[in-house]
């Protein structure tokens, strides 16, 4: 299914640049829905990682939220985009990206 939500999911998170985070919240929001939830299994199941960059979505509070390959493969991959995480928090107001 070529227009299925996680597909359209995929298509948008292709937005964000390296350097950069989206939220769930975001994502959902661009698809015109509240299925947060929905949207972070999208990323879970994600088969064109890193094309698609699913380790840039964490949560609205900054948190890192989960990732597939682990917490710390997500953490490795945002700080070689430059992205500084303190407590496994990023500072959204910095890093964010706006659709």
């Amino acid at each position: 299914m070529k227009n299925s939500f996680n597909e359209r999911c995929y298509e948008i998170l292709r937005k964000v640049p390296k350097g950069k985070v989206t939220t769930y919240k975001s994502l959902a929001q661009v698809l015109k829905t509240k299925a947060y939830r929905a949207v972070g299994n999208a990323m879970n199941k994600n088969p064109y990682a890193p094309q698609v960059p699913c380790h840039r979505v964490i949560n609205t509070s900054g948190k890192l939220g989960g990732f597939a390959l682990g917490l710390s493969a997500k953490i490795k991959l945002l700080k070689s985009e430059g992205i500084e995480i303190e407590n496994n928090k990023i500072n959204f107001d910095k890093y964010e990206y706006k659709f």
